[in-house]
């Protein structure tokens, strides 16, 4: 049977809903990464399917259960934005045909699914839940949150893989017809590119707070370095350069005022997480991290993300999260909000009033310090800016960060150890977001 999307009931997306009824009965445990690429090489092994059941594997043995105890699965099924099976290529038969079927042809190639992965992990013999939280981690991460809560599963996997395939990134797809149909004639005009709107949206930004796109320098060399220090990353693994201020300033412009440094890299990577009922996670190998809130934004209409619509939507989201945690501003340890481009952290930094920053303050705040081992670390996964496209890095690094299980990232105010964390994207206007915390109350 198909696995089915959640359903709107599962994602807190209004304000005045309280704190959450879940709120610290849930917790992350177990982390399972696989290696990463720049893109697929066309083989079994390193497809994107292969990897996804390797990260799985390795967060069960994180968690230090075995499989016969994970009761539930939440997946994204997509498994990009923008690489696509070219149009008329015959399917890659030799790799597909190297595992079990799924719930679409090309999964484990392109895509996934809960039937999938069920089938080609025979291990998995008492899983009786799964549903899709689609688009990315962070809304998987709400499902998977939301199904433990109402106890449809006590061991749930959580699952995100990105594939790349060889070309360039945005030139498949719908994007490779000769005329745009649908909404995206009002949207997207010709020559437009994945980071236009937001240029627009960042050009309003400096205007209105009288800002300077240099003054990202420091935000975009802070999260290059915090990313050479994840070893599970991509630049990590492949390109260990430092970037430094010159290099930020001199890059050349892909949409002015987004830069080279300002856009983030697709990558060939998967994850998986080991989410579990408090009761349960009590028994685990690794400290429990529970989770306080999940909250959901998403856009009214518009043809384009404004500045407007940023900064009330990342408003709305902060008034979500602090309500249904029952947190504030001043609880936070540090963040880990999505930068992908680079530009939305501005915004969610804003939002949220992290260290108390307020709207049109936070290029301003990148320039003291903002490093791990200052007192208002800023992102210190280093984001897909600092360890690729993947949109899960600020959540890895947010459990880890509080099971002091960092390593050379860790923050150091607290004596390295960290109380609560807030991670979430993708885009300020739309996105699923949620606090950590080291204590279930």
């Amino acid at each position: 049977m198909p696995t089915e999307n959640a359903p709107a009931d599962f994602y807190r997306t209004n304000e005045g809903l309280g704190v959450w009824e879940h709120r610290g009965k849930v917790a992350a445990v177990g982390i399972g990464h696989s290696p990463t690429a720049r893109r697929w090489d066309g083989q079994a092994e390193t497809s994107i399917g292969a990897w996804t059941l390797m990260a799985i594997r390795n967060a069960i043995e994180d968690a230090g259960i075995t499989p016969d105890q994970v009761d539930g699965l939440v997946l994204d099924p997509s498994t990009t934005t923008g690489a696509w099976w070219p149009e008329g290529d015959p399917l890659p038969e030799d790799v597909l045909s190297q595992f079990e079927p799924g719930e679409n042809p090309m999964d484990g190639v392109a895509s996934l699914s809960g039937d999938w992965i069920v089938n080609n992990m025979p291990e998995l013999t008492n899983l009786t839940f799964k549903m899709n939280g689609p688009v990315c981690m962070s809304n998987s991460i709400c499902v998977a949150a939301e199904s433990v809560g109402r106890g449809l599963t006590s061991v749930c996997l959580v699952v995100k893989a990105w594939h790349n395939f060889p070309g360039r990134y945005y030139q498949g797809g719908r994007n490779a017809q000769n005329t745009v149909e649908g909404p995206g004639v009002w949207t997207n005009p010709w020559g437009t590119s994945a980071g236009t709107n937001d240029g627009f949206q960042f050009t309003e930004y400096m205007d209105k707070y009288n800002q300077s796109h240099d003054k990202m320098a420091a935000f975009i060399v802070n999260s290059k370095r915090n990313g050479l220090m994840f070893p599970e990353g991509f630049f990590a693994q492949h390109r260990p350069d430092e970037v430094t201020v010159e290099d930020y300033l001199n890059a050349r412009w892909i949409v002015e005022p987004l830069n080279l440094f300002d856009h983030d890299m697709p990558i060939h990577v998967a994850v998986a997480y080991v989410f579990a009922s408090a009761e349960k996670a009590a028994d685990m190998a690794q400290k429990p991290v529970y989770i306080l809130n999940h909250a959901t934004t998403r856009p009214p209409f518009a043809l384009r993300p404004t500045l407007e619509l940023a900064e009330s939507a990342t408003d709305a989201t902060a008034r979500k999260l602090y309500e249904g945690s029952g947190t504030t501003a001043a609880d936070l340890d540090f963040e880990n909000m999505y930068d992908g481009f680079a530009t939305f952290h501005n915004y969610h930094l804003e939002g949220l009033g992290f260290a108390g920053i307020k709207r049109g303050e936070a290029l301003d705040f990148y320039q003291g310090d903002i490093s791990i081992e200052g007192p208002t670390p800023i992102s210190p996964s280093g984001g897909n800016v600092g360890a690729g496209r993947t949109r899960i890095w600020m959540h890895t690094d947010s459990i880890l960060q509080i099971q002091g299980r960092a390593g050379d990232r860790q923050v150091h105010l607290k004596g390295g150890q960290p109380e609560v964390g807030v991670s979430g994207g993708p885009m300020p206007q739309m996105g699923d977001f949620m606090i950590w915390a080291s204590d279930a109350d």
